[in-house]
């Protein structure tokens, strides 16, 4: 029953992110944290979100923007190196907040999905944007889809955008699964439940590629704008402390 429920809840994650630009995590991590132990968390969904974006990856590998990515990869690759150092129990609750509150701006900025762009990007952006998601995700834990606005403002939007997306994540858990295989926080069981999440993923990401391809353009951008705003509010409401204690 165990297995049948990661699965469960992975197939449903993935093909939900498929229509939305990402979210999958939303799903996975509160059903592993309910079904496991909580420390066994970021091993387990690390396994099963690298298979899943690999998955992706060969899927939609024509609609990949290799300019953007190799923008994207140096700063992702120290970003994710240096995060793993510099990882503290400290609790940056303000930039927390600060995440949470740019996230939900994104729904105006973006006319509830109606407009194309709010700002202009260019591919060098990329570069430090993916050193502090990076950066920042292995500092704080799970940030959300904070870059989402940015390829959007770029211009990637539906297959180009999922592709791109997937392979730049796929980096970031490479080195954040072998940083936990060096330390000695991954074990076979976890490893046997992320490669679960991962196997289930696969029909998810299949089915998710062939309704990805009904949606209009505009459909997709509201999908992704709902998605940034709904995982902004679940920052502000994790950080709600912050708010009482001012």
């Amino acid at each position: 029953m165990l297995v049948l429920l990661l699965a469960l809840s992975s197939f449903v994650a993935w093909f939900v992110s498929s229509l939305a630009g990402g979210g999958s995590p939303f799903i996975i991590i509160p059903m592993v944290d309910f079904l496991l132990e909580t420390q066994v968390v970021p091993p387990v969904v690390t396994t099963g979100m690298l298979l899943g974006n690999f998955q992706r990856v060969l899927l939609f590998w024509q609609d990949l923007d290799w300019q953007l990515t190799w923008w994207y990869l140096p700063g992702a690759v120290s970003g994710a190196i240096l995060g793993a150092f510099v990882f503290t129990q400290t609790q940056l609750q303000w930039l927390q907040v600060l995440l949470g509150l740019f996230l939900v701006s994104s729904i105006f900025s973006f006319g509830f999905g109606r407009k194309e762009r709010s700002f202009r990007v260019s591919g060098w952006f990329f570069l430090p944007a993916g050193f502090a998601y990076a950066f920042l995700s292995g500092l704080i834990g799970s940030i959300g889809p904070v870059l989402n606005p940015f390829y959007l403002n770029y211009g990637l939007v539906k297959e180009k955008m999922i592709a791109t997306k997937s392979a730049h994540v796929l980096v970031v858990h490479v080195f954040k699964l072998a940083t936990y295989a060096v330390l000695g926080a991954l074990t076979i069981p976890e490893l046997g439940y992320g490669l679960v999440i991962g196997l289930a993923a696969a029909p998810g990401n299949w089915l998710g590629q062939l309704a990805l391809r009904r949606i209009s353009e505009e459909q997709f951008r509201q999908f992704v704008v709902a998605l940034v705003t709904i995982s902004g509010l679940l920052i502000l409401w994790e950080q709600r402390d912050f708010f009482a204690f001012w």
